[in-house]
């Protein structure tokens, strides 16, 4: 399973995107199923409405919800993380727990946020 970010989205639903257009291929080729999780779903709805783009599509896809137990490792995350002396925005800790809980990979064009995460437990795709 993969989970996918809220701005290899933004570059998917980018009909001009040709990073959308090979993110999309990855995600084609690599025969996984595909969900996002509901902060990602929040994100991209805001940006959708705010710029009067439809929402339709993004709505079929299936979401998994931010839990107790994703709440747990996130602050874990976060905390883990501001040890060494950086931050994580509060916001990447909660996608990537619930990515981890889920057992799943995080398809994401922000390496700069998640690579950090790593070590803790997060898989990237590809």
């Amino acid at each position: 399973m993969i989970v996918i970010d809220t701005n290899v989205l933004i570059e998917i639903f980018d009909k001009k995107s040709q990073k959308g257009d090979e993110a999309l291929n990855k995600i084609i080729e690599s025969n996984e199923n595909i969900i996002i999780t509901a902060i990602n779903l929040h994100e991209i709805l805001y940006g959708l409405q705010k710029y009067a783009k439809p929402i339709k599509e993004i709505l079929q896809l299936p979401v998994l919800n931010y839990t107790k137990k994703d709440a747990k490792l996130a602050a874990e995350l976060e905390l883990k993380i501001e040890k060494t002396g950086t931050t994580i925005r509060r916001t990447d800790a909660m996608i990537a727990a619930i990515t981890i809980n889920n057992n799943a990979s995080l398809y994401t064009l922000d390496l700069k946020h998640f690579k950090p995460l790593e070590p803790l437990g997060l898989k990237l795709f590809p």
